[in-house]
């Protein structure tokens, strides 16, 4: 049982309300990868520069994550991005973004990657995600993420990805810029129609839906009286939610409504500190123990 994840690997410069960091470990495939392996195994497939530590990659195998899939471009600078938070955690703004060697990123699946299980496209060119699909044919299940940059400077290459995978991400902005409307349940309804077997709405500090022809689930958030860092929360959420589906060995909605929960979990965690530093801590003791917590206070009894 595997989980392959392509995406980002950067080194991250992030301001808050409440601290600062410099050039921390970052990137879509850092934060899904870190948060899968707690339930699965994963193949990471991603590009650094010659200025990334080998302490990260010695790390992430620690973790369990075959890095094979980690291009090293020894004359190259690793992908770097800095943004800054206000105290509103839902609106992120970028200062400066360098791609270095991720501008001339191909993913390059190393032996037996391809036979993977589950598939993770995180957001990167629509163009790159469809190469890997080209490679994967066998795979269970295949979710990928993206982001109002592709939708509206590549909207055909994402159409043609988004036709191809069984479970597209997305925030709620992209959700209504993709469909052209302001309704968020038309917005979901028109973005089935373009071929994913289901569709996660992240909702940020209020939670997340699925929306699927057959079934609707929604969780809220975890409550959590401090959040530091929302960088990768949704990446995080991304991988728990493949990892849990992976180690479940199905795809039914119950299962997915579970997958949400866990991700929802993993991503509470992330954001309790700067860059991967409460997420790289994290058991799944703690794990299963705010999943019971969250139970809890989200059940209720019908009359």
């Amino acid at each position: 049982m595997t989980v392959l994840v392509v995406g980002s690997v950067a080194l991250d410069s992030v301001e808050t309300p409440f601290g600062k960091v410099e050039n921390v470990l970052g990137g879509s495939a850092i934060y899904s990868s870190l948060a899968a392996s707690l339930y699965t195994q994963v193949n990471l497939v991603g590009v650094v520069g010659g200025d990334f530590s080998k302490e990260h990659i010695c790390m992430l195998q620690d973790r369990g994550v075959d890095t094979r899939g980690l291009q090293v471009v020894e004359e190259g600078r690793t992908f770097r991005w800095s943004g800054r938070y206000d105290y509103d955690l839902n609106v992120t703004e970028t200062i400066e973004t360098q791609l270095n060697v991720f501008a001339d990123f191909h993913p390059d699946l190393p032996r037996g990657f391809e036979r993977s299980d589950l598939v993770f496209l995180a957001n990167i060119d629509p163009d790159l995600q469809y190469e890997v699909l080209s490679q994967v044919k066998g795979a269970r299940l295949t979710m990928m993420d993206t982001m109002n940059y592709w939708i509206q400077g590549k909207r055909e290459s994402l159409l043609r990805t988004i036709k191809a995978i069984d479970v597209l991400t997305i925030n709620e902005a992209e959700a209504r810029m993709l469909a052209g409307t302001g309704s968020l349940l038309t917005a979901a309804k028109e973005i089935l129609r373009l071929g994913p077997k289901a569709l996660i709405i992240k909702k940020g500090e209020y939670g997340a839906a699925i929306f699927a022809d057959s079934f609707y689930f929604v969780a809220p958030a975890y409550p959590l009286e401090e959040v530091r860092d929302p960088t990768g929360a949704g990446d995080t959420f991304a991988g728990g939610f493949m990892g849990y589906l992976d180690r479940a060995g199905n795809t039914t909605n119950a299962a997915f409504n579970k997958a949400i929960v866990h991700g929802t979990i993993l991503a509470s965690f992330t954001v309790e500190d700067f860059s991967i530093e409460r997420l790289r801590q994290v058991t799944m003791a703690q794990v299963e123990s705010r999943y019971q917590e969250f139970k809890r206070f989200t059940h209720f009894e019908i009359d």
